[in-house]
């Protein structure tokens, strides 16, 4: 499997087109980030998509989160990878979806993640006129921050 992959513990994505059709967000914006390219990675958002990341970072729009990856990409992320697998899926309606992934990134020179950089995100991705998925919303949470002292996972 290489790191652009889409992986899915959610069942065979190919017994079902239009899930396959939702997920394929996940594997569009891997494969984008394998590459370090912000516009490809921004093209999968749809126009006035937001996108909020660890660290308390918040984009707004598809040239927004553009701009925000191309200073990523030629900074701290220069030459990551990114790994996701679908680990829950649900339709919401029609053409709408909400897909929860598994993941990280990968640091250059490494064949996986380390945990201080595993994340787990929610995707929300909405069929456009033209039939393709886009993400309307995307949010990541690092794993590694755990849950608020007093609280265990549910």
């Amino acid at each position: 499997m290489t790191t652009s992959a889409l992986t899915s513990s959610v069942g065979d994505l190919a017994a079902d087109p239009e899930k396959a059709a939702a997920c394929s967000v996940v594997s569009r914006v891997n494969a984008a980030w394998d590459k370090n390219d912000a516009e490809e990675f921004a093209a999968v958002y749809a126009e006035d998509a937001t996108l909020i990341l660890s660290g308390d970072r918040f984009f707004e729009g598809r040239q927004h989160i553009a701009e925000e990856l191309a200073l990523s990409f030629k900074g701290p992320h220069k030459g990551t990878r990114l790994l996701a697998d679908v680990v829950s899926f649900h339709w919401i309606a029609p053409g709408l979806a909400a897909i929860v992934t598994e993941g990280g990134v990968i640091a250059p020179g490494e064949d996986t993640f380390i945990w201080d950089r595993a994340l787990r995100a929610t995707w929300v991705a909405a069929k456009q006129e033209n039939g393709e998925y886009l993400v309307t919303a995307y949010q990541n949470g690092r794993r590694a921050d755990g849950a608020l002292k007093g609280e265990g996972e549910h």
